[in-house]
């Protein structure tokens, strides 16, 4: 038996191995390009593995395309939507799992049916609604949907409220203590793992995000680092695109998505356990 499982084990592992190195094989690609000089990118003899290191790749990608006022963009942008998310999200979820007034049921199954309109078919209204309101070339329609809850967020914490027994509510309303209070004082410290979940997922969907900017930023001093990335390997004239450069612009975009999840991943795991131990304890 002892065997079995070991070999079990081992061939696991071994599967887990060649795995991780075939996911992992473009991102030592990019590093090797991301290091290359000028020389070997224009004549493409780029390696698997990095045979040059030109770290000033990483000082010129600062001085001469923006890559310092992407990244700023970026994090304004990025740093409100994960405000905007855990907020009204945990906000419509408590309402959702502890308030029961007449249709709320009916309500729910409205909010969780829109996950299946396909994001093409608001597109165009949205466009018009922001052109309208004044908000083309701005941030705001990047940032403004984020605090209006969304159903695949709400679903997970209303989910999660509702495993946390209801005797620490009923408690809460003996000491005087109102839906503002529970909801701020009760739940969302006891809701910590799911809510930082949803952050990790609204920190790679926007940092990441490449349509939204593209639709609505036309200024390139407003563009975030999704969108400076194309504007970076985007030259005039039919030359070859620096893609040295490029690569190193790259990474500053994957590398933060990789680094939050690798320091976040615990809440993720967290978020599957049942909120309802924590409040017995």
């Amino acid at each position: 038996m002892n065997k079995i499982a070991l070999s079990e084990k081992v061939l696991s592992y071994t599967v887990l191995l060649a795995v991780g190195i075939l996911l992992g094989a473009p991102f030592l690609y990019m590093i090797s390009i991301a290091l290359a000089s000028d020389a070997t990118t224009v004549q493409s003899a780029f390696t698997f593995l990095p045979r040059e290191w030109i770290w000033e790749n990483f000082v010129k990608v600062f001085t001469n395309n923006n890559l310092g006022l992407y990244l700023k963009n970026s994090l304004i942008i990025t740093s409100w939507a994960i405000v905007g998310s855990v907020f009204s999200a945990s906000f419509v979820a408590y309402g959702f799992a502890r308030l029961k007034a007449p249709g709320s049921g009916v309500l729910f199954v409205v909010l969780l049916s829109t996950m299946m309109i396909p994001g093409e078919i608001t597109m165009i209204p949205q466009f018009i609604l922001f052109r309208k309101l004044g908000w083309v070339n701005t941030f705001y329609p990047l940032i403004v949907p984020s605090f209006f809850a969304g159903a695949f967020n709400v679903f997970l914490i209303r989910q999660f409220v509702m495993a946390i027994p209801r005797s620490l509510d009923e408690a809460a309303k003996i000491d005087g203590m109102g839906h503002l209070g529970i909801y701020s004082k009760i739940i969302l410290p006891m809701t910590y793992p799911i809510l930082a979940a949803i952050a990790i997922f609204s920190f790679s969907w926007n940092w990441g995000n490449f349509m939204g900017p593209l639709i609505y930023i036309n200024d390139s001093a407003k563009m975030p680092l999704a969108l400076g990335v194309q504007l970076i390997s985007t030259v005039s004239g039919g030359q070859m695109p620096p893609w040295n450069i490029v690569m190193v612009a790259s990474l500053f975009l994957t590398i933060p998505m990789i680094l939050i999840y690798l320091v976040g991943q615990r809440f993720v795991y967290e978020a599957n356990i049942s909120g309802g131990s924590s409040g017995i304890k």
